[in-house]
């Protein structure tokens, strides 16, 4: 099997990983000492109702208990839900993340392609909603999209999910990157999820508490035949006691969660003002990473000094030449800047020269 995203520390080792969008400062000492705590357990299944997290979540988010469900990873829950509902025909956007195709396809789904346009910096606009009517069974919006960065203006989302309503479709909202947008009240927020049971919001512990190897996801949602028809296609014990234990540490970090999308906010502008005065092409972004165009190799170029960036040729709508970073320390930032700056001189003054 292909390895299809960011993150593979396993094949280039040893790398600076620009390639994977988590929190820059890793996960905290709060969640790593719940994990540690959680390793005298390992004795014991974990409990397959998640009730500890479950009641913690649903304070915190202000919904009932049996509107979450959780998962191994926000993954699992897309493959999930399409093995639940087994759509017949599918909307989704391009460039966005891999694995709604993957789902969609593995149980034989038609995917039509909303193409976004680089133009308009791939920012979804209102001849979306002309692609929803009777025939489509299912949509994946990303707000903020992977690998785009662009967040959905909630006033266009709002008319998305009114139509999805009125034509029964089943709107998944990825949310998995929104704690770091500078304006959460442009969010979709759970209780608004919850007006329709045509709404399942997604989101994920992995990113701004930076757990991926945890794998710990979660959905909202005020369909119950939907949620008990994830039961029904789920294993039971999909959510380990580490990851468990983590979430319920993680729920706790509100200030962090704070000062980490602050530092993110400022330190991506910088970076993108860098950027631009090298000659990159950026797209600007509301998440923790940023997409660029080049007309060289940088994937490789990084390589050859040792930092691993996201190649986004493998992405339906982008071709090569596109590559993401993610918004790390300023060290390490640095590095790459000061690293993408001598590729540029170098490629710029051969050119020159020919």
């Amino acid at each position: 099997m292909d390895y299809k995203h960011g993150g593979d520390i396993y094949t280039y080792k040893g790398m600076s990983d620009f390639s994977a969008n988590i929190n820059p400062f890793g996960p905290s000492q709060k969640v790593m000492d719940a994990v540690s705590a959680s390793a005298c357990q390992i004795g014991v299944y974990p409990d397959s109702r998640c009730k500890e997290l479950r009641a913690a979540l649903s304070r915190k988010e202000e919904v009932p208990g049996e509107n979450l469900v959780f998962g191994n990873g926000a993954a699992d829950l897309i493959f999930s839900l399409v093995f639940a509902e087994k759509p017949k025909k599918a909307v989704l956007t391009a460039p966005s993340f891999l694995e709604y195709a993957q789902a969609l396809r593995a149980v034989g789904c038609e995917i039509i392609y909303h193409r976004l346009k680089e133009k308009e910096d791939f920012r979804l606009g209102e001849e979306y909603l002309e692609t929803l009517n009777g025939d489509v069974d299912m949509i994946f919006l990303c707000s903020p999209d992977n690998p785009t960065g662009q967040e959905i203006e909630k006033g266009l989302l709002i008319k998305i999910i009114e139509k999805c309503q009125a034509h029964r479709i089943r709107l998944v909202l990825d949310e998995c990157f929104y704690e770091f947008l500078e304006e959460q009240d442009h969010v979709l927020t759970p209780a608004e999820a919850m007006k329709t049971p045509w709404v399942f919001v997604l989101r994920a512990f992995t990113k701004m508490h930076a757990m991926p190897g945890l794998r710990l996801g979660y959905g909202i949602c005020s369909d119950q035949a939907l949620l008990e028809r994830l039961a029904f296609v789920r294993q039971p014990w999909s959510v380990s006691i580490a990851a468990q234990e983590a979430g319920l540490a993680a729920l706790e970090e509100v200030d962090r969660v704070k000062r980490t999308r602050s530092f993110v906010q400022a330190e991506r502008s910088w970076m993108e003002r860098r950027f631009q005065q090298m000659g990159v092409t950026i797209f600007p972004s509301a998440a923790n990473y940023i997409l660029l165009k080049s007309e060289y190799d940088l994937f490789g170029l990084l390589k050859a000094q040792n930092i691993l960036i996201r190649d986004c040729s493998n992405y339906e709508g982008l071709d090569r030449g596109y590559y993401r970073v993610a918004v790390k320390t300023r060290e390490e930032n640095e590095r790459l800047l000061k690293a993408l700056e001598a590729i540029y001189r170098k490629e710029g003054a051969e050119e020159g020269g020919a």
